[in-house]
């Protein structure tokens, strides 16, 4: 057990903090909402009623499908363009999809090398784009939940005030989805793309996410 825990802590710690603070947005929200409830003269509902609204539901979803975007972008972009002195970039002449023989596929796979990665056609084309596959299939099933969480609330505030609803086609082109989304794109793109720079000239011994303390700026990727 214990070095099931050493090998996997990272994803553990991760997961350990994901939930703790999926738990207490639950909590913080279900405060604010309750007191939103308070100022319409309304009544408060159950922690249980709030998690399981579209408020809680589409406030989950914006974020979630903001970061796996930030991902799938950041996998399908680093095949093609550079950074220069970035560990987050690949080095200057490795751009692109690479050779079978530098990506171990085919006739170039190690004896320990995944199955699909040995063989050819459909498993291995499929294999090759997993990764970009299931992260951008994450990202169009969050961002179609946060659609009509997000509509089923914008609904609600509708007929609150004696207002048609509106359909799922007609939200996502309003203001307020559009401007929910953008809200968290640009957080992420501007995240990723300060890490990119920021690790040209900047170092944390120790983490892979940087190049070796005494390496040159100019030094690129893997050249490190």
């Amino acid at each position: 057990m214990r070095r099931f825990l050493r090998e996997n802590s990272l994803s553990i710690v991760f997961l350990a903090l994901f939930l703790t603070a999926l738990v207490l947005q639950a909590i913080a929200g279900h405060s604010a909402f309750n007191a939103q409830q308070d100022q319409h003269m309304e009544p408060h509902v159950s922690l249980w009623r709030f998690v399981t609204s579209s408020a809680y539901a589409g406030a989950v979803m914006e974020n979630w499908q903001s970061e796996y975007l930030q991902f799938t972008l950041y996998i399908v972009l680093t095949v093609w363009l550079l950074q220069k002195g970035s560990p987050e970039s690949k080095a200057l002449d490795e751009g692109g999809r690479q050779s079978d023989q530098k990506q171990r596929v085919g006739g170039h796979a190690d004896g320990d090398s995944p199955g699909w990665a040995r063989v050819h056609g459909v498993r291995r084309a499929i294999y090759e784009n997993s990764l970009l596959i299931v992260m951008g299939g994450i990202w169009l099933g969050t961002w179609l939940a946060q659609s009509i969480t997000g509509m089923s609330e914008y609904n609600s505030e509708r007929l609150s005030h004696q207002q048609d609803p509106l359909s799922w086609v007609q939200y996502v082109g309003t203001g307020d989805f559009w401007e929910r989304t953008l809200e968290n794109w640009q957080s992420e793109f501007l995240a990723v793309g300060t890490m990119a720079i920021f690790a040209v000239y900047l170092r944390q011994r120790g983490s892979p996410e940087s190049k070796p303390v005494g390496a040159a700026h100019h030094v690129t990727g893997t050249e490190s």
